[in-house]
């Protein structure tokens, strides 16, 4: 019997880019890999923004156990009255009371049960309900029925980040953050044996500014005005995340391996 899990954790999905990447190279880096379990961030997954219940039903048909999100997944009005139809996403466990869905998801591995968590920061961001109070508040429960804990953090600074990686080492088997598109290579286990990254990057185009073309981005920084921003399709396209390998008797991390591929 196995004494370890290996899960893929899948940076932010960007548009249609982004999907055919997954469409076309997942199964490949699940096999090299030798991946038990998948984990993949939807939340810019519709032009960059959101997601809609179509695009929920193709990317749920890939081999992924658990969509996470942050602060954009409800962009697309479309998809909030459809949240109890797409039971694979988890939104920010620390949404105010009153948003659909749900921040924490249970997965069953043969005898195991894997709980993944998102949460969103605060610095830069919008006013949401502080995170480690959050956090504080859902891990008990969880910890009564697993200790292979997987928490997506989606925050801007990394500060936060490592703050929330410290605040959390030792109580649960890894977290990583999500949405700045741009990997990071502090990947570490930390000294109680939780595997860490501020960011594990983008799935989706390779050469825009993190995944949109770049000429509207540069007009907005040049003039401060506002732009319509989408995903630029042009290739190469890329795909990032991590390989994170977790005793199933402690629940502790013993790997975390960055992933980043190129696609022509």
């Amino acid at each position: 019997m196995a004494s370890t899990i290996k899960i893929l954790c899948v940076g932010d999905i960007v548009g249609r880019p982004g999907r055919d990447v997954l469409q076309s190279e997942l199964a490949a880096i699940q096999r090299d890999y030798q991946i038990d379990l998948t984990i993949a961030n939807i939340e810019n997954a519709a032009g960059g923004f959101g997601v809609t219940p179509k695009i929920y039903q193709e990317l749920g048909k890939l081999p992924i156990q658990v969509f996470t999100s942050g602060n954009h997944i409800f962009d697309k009005h479309e998809s909030l009255d459809q949240f109890p139809n797409m039971p694979k996403i988890i939104r920010p466990v620390n949404y105010p009371p009153g948003a659909p869905g749900e921040g924490v998801k249970y997965i069953q591995w043969n005898t195991h049960k894997l709980a993944v968590v998102n949460v969103i920061g605060r610095v830069f961001m919008h006013n949401y309900d502080c995170p480690f109070r959050a956090l504080d508040s859902v891990l008990p429960p969880i910890l009564e029925q697993t200790n292979l804990i997987i928490v997506d953090f989606h925050a801007e600074v990394t500060s936060e980040k490592q703050a929330m990686g410290w605040n959390l080492d030792g109580k649960v088997s890894a977290m990583y953050g999500t949405h700045t598109h741009v990997q990071t290579a502090d990947d570490r286990i930390l000294p109680n044996g939780t595997a860490y990254i501020s960011d594990i990057g983008m799935t989706g185009p390779a050469n825009g500014i993190i995944g949109m073309v770049k000429e509207p981005v540069l007009h907005r920084f040049r003039t401060q005005m506002p732009v319509r921003m989408e995903p630029d399709h042009n290739r190469p396209y890329q795909f990032n995340g991590i390989k994170l390998t977790l005793s199933l008797d402690t629940g502790k991390a013993l790997e975390i391996e960055r992933i980043q591929r190129t696609i022509k």
